[in-house]
């Protein structure tokens, strides 16, 4: 029982390890992952990264060619607009529910969360940035103090923070923008505008549409 408990606890560990390097650009698209190298790296055995492969594949992330390793995915170009679109409607509907206390109250969390940007933003913190992005427009769905929601929203996270990495360094330097537009987004959300809320976000979310599939060399675009 405790050489399964072990082998299971490697393979959520070797998951969650590669799913990060995935989503933070360290594998990029295209990228051919091998079992002994990732056994080696990690210091495990190759049953739990089979395991961990066949997990990331199942959710789309790499495709897994027998005795040559797996490769790594990138997104479509409808993939993204997708999601931008199912973005869009969860945090425009939970706003739209949200009671004026809830409003005020996350209103002043998001005010928090645009001064830590900034700071992120002047260190150049791309990391700190993205995870500051993710949480604030996860706000938006909170306000709404629906579950489903919620569990809806948590689906899309993982895409969200690849496309966020992707942008890299282009993100950064769209930063006092994407910024400017939280502080806008913020302001209706306080004044229950939510015609200019919903109006405002669309084009925050949709304004830099990918012009190819996402791969190692198309990445001019951000949807913050």
């Amino acid at each position: 029982m405790a050489k399964t408990g072990n082998s299971t606890s490697a393979a959520e560990r070797a998951y969650q390890v590669i799913r990060e390097r995935i989503l933070d650009g360290t594998h990029l698209p295209g990228t051919m992952l091998g079992e002994n190298a990732l056994a080696t790296d990690l210091g495990v055995s190759r049953t739990p990264i089979r395991v961990a492969l066949a997990r990331l594949q199942d959710e789309g992330w790499i495709v897994i060619y027998p005795k040559r390793g797996a490769l790594v995915q990138g997104m479509s170009e409808r993939t993204i607009a997708e999601l931008a679109e199912a973005r869009v409607l969860l945090e425009t509907t939970a706003v739209d529910r949200a009671s004026t206390q809830l409003r005020h109250r996350l209103a002043d969390r998001l005010d928090r969360s645009i001064a830590e940007q900034r700071e992120a933003l002047t260190r150049g913190d791309l990391r700190g940035f993205i995870d500051l992005t993710l949480e604030f427009h996860r706000g938006f769905v909170e306000a709404g103090g629906n579950t489903v929601l919620l569990e809806l929203y948590a689906q899309l996270s993982d895409r969200h923070r690849f496309v966020l990495f992707a942008a890299g360094d282009r993100l950064l330097n769209r930063g006092a923008e994407i910024i400017a537009e939280h502080v806008q987004l913020t302001e209706y959300l306080r004044t229950g505008d939510a015609d200019a809320f919903a109006k405002t976000l669309r084009v925050h979310i949709t304004e830099n549409a990918p012009p190819a599939a996402l791969g190692r060399d198309s990445t001019e675009f951000i949807t913050a």
